[in-house]
């Protein structure tokens, strides 16, 4: 995850949320982890999807930009190596044959320096392989998201997303920018259903959409959670369950 440092509440994130690791099993068949293979896993969250790599791999790295996430990561699986670094930062330089990134770097800001970082950390012939939103993830949310901000008094509430969702041209385009040449890319749909029943979506603001929570009052709070359950039902809620529009963009590129 790329939030500021510590913006992660890794209990809740571990206890409600597992949903973001356990779809994040289905990379490790892109991945293909070969024996020997050296691989970094960029936003790596509490560990459990880099500890399943580090079965496979010869060496396993997992980084995250929460000091929050990283001491839960290394609770969780104190074999598996594990620091803290921003993806538009990352501190290698030819070291990696595999960079796997899942639902994580649609937090970075600077898309750019990401990119730009995980291709320099790649090895010639390194592969990337990566899950994030993609061009239309959470449209029926964030737009109960912001007419509940903007009911509660806050204008452009568009403007305080952290998020980017980029559309398959263009995160090829940025890719390729960075001497990436893409094999595999697809955009779908993915609906998931929320832990907790009528109290999910609560839950699900509480972990990851702080950015809005943090722009009110504190007496704000708890009518603001009213009224994105009121403006998200009609196309989120059935038979008292929350399903979330995720729309996902999974791709693989090979470092020329």
């Amino acid at each position: 995850m790329s939030s500021k440092p510590d913006a992660w509440n890794s209990n809740l994130y571990q206890s409600s949320h597992s949903f973001v690791w356990q779809y994040g099993r289905d990379l490790l068949v892109l991945l293909n982890a070969k024996p020997g293979e050296r691989i970094l896993d960029v936003g790596c969250g509490t560990g459990q999807l880099t500890a399943e790599i580090a079965q496979f791999a010869a060496e396993v790295v997992g980084i995250d930009s929460s000091p929050d996430m990283i001491r839960t990561a290394r609770e969780n699986f104190p074999h598996v190596l594990f620091e803290v670094a921003d993806a538009a930062a990352l501190p290698y330089s030819h070291e990696f044959d595999v960079v796997i990134s899942n639902a994580a770097l649609h937090w970075v800001r600077d898309q750019g320096g990401a990119i730009a970082s995980i291709a320099r950390a790649l090895k010639p012939g390194g592969r990337l392989v990566l899950e994030m939103g993609g061009r239309g993830n959470l449209r029926h949310l964030l737009e109960a998201i912001y007419q509940a901000l903007q009911s509660l008094g806050i204008t452009n509430p568009e403007q305080l997303s952290p998020w980017s969702f980029p559309s398959i041209g263009e995160y090829a385009s940025l890719m390729e920018s960075q001497g990436l040449e893409v094999d595999f890319a697809v955009l779908f749909d993915r609906a998931t259903i929320l832990e907790g029943g009528e109290r999910g979506l609560k839950r699900w603001l509480e972990m990851f959409a702080r950015f809005a929570i943090e722009a009110i009052a504190q007496e704000q709070r708890k009518e603001f959670f009213s009224l994105a359950d009121k403006f998200a039902a009609p196309a989120l809620l059935h038979n008292g369950t929350w399903t979330i529009d995720y729309k996902r963009l999974r791709m693989v590129a090979v470092k020329l």
